[in-house]
């Protein structure tokens, strides 16, 4: 054997050995210059499904599964057409149906003119990878919880959407109504499943082209895609409808409702970034739906400039808020408590007043449910008991011995844990005794407590008063309060103010049942001498309004005191 022939032989079996390589490690195809397969290996075969005798003969594209544009094809054909050979991924579809991935490399041979007579497609299975990055990107982008698009899969439909400057965008901000109640009473697993079925309701409500989103907790966001202004309603009905019928869930019968924030708007001529007027819609829209929510749920409403400016407002007032106590800008004021069979000054309430450097005087009403929203009411709260305690006590030292200083207590101060240790320590620093001071709670608190009965007990073991105020707005039954050590009730100043036939017999039916229960009963919102004459007649025990003083300064109280309380006589008395 010469030395040539042992050399032809040496490299044909490196090419067998090449071939052996490649058929066990890859996918392999020749095609012609047309396209049409000439040689398939078994790996081909195994991960198309078919047969030896079906792809032989056929063109590539019979394993073409559609995931990819003509253009795909256009730019591949154009890459090897030219010589060059080409590399990507690719998505196929097997005899079965079933679809799979393959890195794919194509060579193109070249005859002596330097166009391909034929072409070698050179492809691994990547199946299983690109399996596990649609689930990492699932994870990334979906809600685990409902299955629903996320706030990420949210973003990056807004930057893969067309601009649409002609057709308006409408947006629809969803919110569960009391949907804390549901995880409070039955626990958080049970809430899940309920919004579970709460998400496959929205998704039944609205067309291919909308976009349906969990914000997170109990919210939604759906936009409405090219959607006409005489259809918008029928969508907002319908899921209001759909999430008022019952859901049965672990054998429990749930009754829900929702309340709906609406904005509608087109994209501006000016507006540059989809994203940022998608955004500001979202923005509209939620501020719409705490409108909604404001008037009692089950409801929508559309988003107003007068919305828009009462959410900038409530965002500025939280903002000062946060750092209102540490600039000590809360202050507290004072009105009498008067008894009405004697005219003696009895008590005085006290009441927060905030006055912010930029913002001025800022109503009670705007601030402190801005206070129990974010949580602030607990620290702010535990300041005005320290400071009436200490107020109090330093009155007693000037010879000013009034029954008690009221103050008003938050839910959320009394939910804590630890009111109760709080409520000694700020006593024994102050060195005032509990039986001067009275806290004033709500009928909502009440029912807001769980085991209400127990937390006022142990306030009654501190040996502080407790009265409930507002009384006649709540839903309080009266065998219950019977069991409530309770010393004060408060009738609310609306029943005072409305004295007329039934205005009377309203409150002369809490006088008398607060005084079958042996509690003291005190009218609010005295303002004129009818309103005092009245609550006599009918035996009230002490009253608090303008027609006595408006709230004042501290150190205005020892001249009130003195003016009703004659020395030696003993206020209240």
């Amino acid at each position: 054997m010469n030395k040539d022939t042992k050399q032809l032989m040496e490299t044909q079996r490196k090419l067998r050995d090449i071939e052996l390589a490649l058929n066990e490690s890859s996918i392999v195809a020749i095609t012609d210059h047309r396209g049409v397969i000439q040689f398939a290996n078994d790996k081909f075969c195994e991960i198309s499904k078919y047969s030896r005798k079906e792809i032989v003969g056929s063109k590539q594209n019979i394993v073409n599964s559609g995931h990819h544009p003509q253009s795909f094809f256009k730019e591949l054909w154009k890459t090897i057409g030219s010589g060059k050979v080409w590399r990507g991924e690719i998505k196929n579809k097997a005899k079965d149906g079933s679809h799979y991935w393959v890195d794919t490399t194509i060579v193109p041979f070249l005859n002596e003119h330097g166009k391909p007579y034929q072409y070698i497609a050179i492809r691994h299975d990547i199946t299983k990878r690109k399996e596990y990055e649609a689930y990492v990107e699932g994870m990334a982008y979906t809600d685990p919880l409902t299955g629903l698009p996320n706030r990420h899969q949210l973003s990056r439909w807004i930057a893969g959407h067309p601009a649409d400057r002609e057709h308006p965008f409408t947006v629809l901000f969803v919110d569960l109504d009391r949907f804390k109640s549901i995880n409070d009473n039955f626990g958080h697993s049970f809430g899940d499943l309920v919004l579970q079925e709460v998400a496959n309701r929205l998704k039944n409500c609205l067309g291919k082209e909308d976009f349906l989103t969990r914000q997170g907790g109990d919210e939604f966001i759906v936009i409405l895609n090219q959607v006409e202004c005489q259809n918008v309603m029928p969508v907002v009905e319908r899921i209001l409808a759909k999430i008022a019928e019952p859901f049965w869930v672990n054998d429990h019968q749930i009754l829900l409702s929702a309340s709906i924030g609406i904005s509608r708007d087109v994209l501006g001529a000016n507006e540059a970034v989809f994203e940022g007027f998608i955004e500001a819609m979202i923005s509209k829209a939620d501020t719409a739906m705490y409108h909604a929510k404001s008037q009692g749920g089950n409801q929508y409403c559309f988003n107003t400039p007068d919305q828009n400016m009462e959410m900038q407002r409530n965002y500025q007032l939280e903002m000062k808020l946060r750092k209102a106590l540490e600039n000590e800008e809360f202050t507290v004021v004072y009105q009498p408590l008067v008894n009405l069979n004697n005219g003696q000054m009895a008590g005085i309430e006290a009441l927060l007043r905030w006055h912010n450097p930029e913002l001025g005087s800022v109503p009670p009403s705007e601030f402190i449910p801005i206070l129990e929203t974010f949580g602030l009411i607990i620290p702010v709260g535990r300041w005005v008991l320290y400071e009436v305690c200490r107020q109090m006590k330093a009155w007693q030292q000037q010879g000013i011995m009034m029954e008690r200083a009221s103050v008003n207590v938050s839910p959320l101060q009394l939910k804590g844990g630890n009111f109760a240790c709080e409520l000694k320590e700020i006593l024994t620093e102050t060195q005032l005794d509990p039986s001067y001071l009275e806290l004033e709670i709500t009928e909502g608190t009440i029912l807001q407590i769980k085991d209400s009965s127990d937390t006022l007990d142990s306030l009654q073991e501190i040996g502080v008063k407790v009265s409930i105020d507002d009384f006649g707005t709540g839903y309080s039954s009266l065998s219950y309060l019977k069991q409530l050590p309770i010393d004060t009730l408060k009738i609310d100043k609306s029943f005072i103010d409305d004295l007329d036939a039934d205005g009377e017999f309203l409150v002369n039916t809490i006088i008398h049942m607060g005084k079958n229960l042996k509690f003291k009963v005190l009218a609010e919102g005295i303002e004129n001498e009818n309103q005092l004459s009245y609550l006599k007649q009918q035996k009230c025990n002490e009253g608090q309004g303008y027609l006595f003083s408006k709230p004042v300064q501290k150190e205005e109280i020892p001249n009130l005191y003195h003016q009703t309380n004659r020395p030696g006589l003993p206020a209240g008395k």
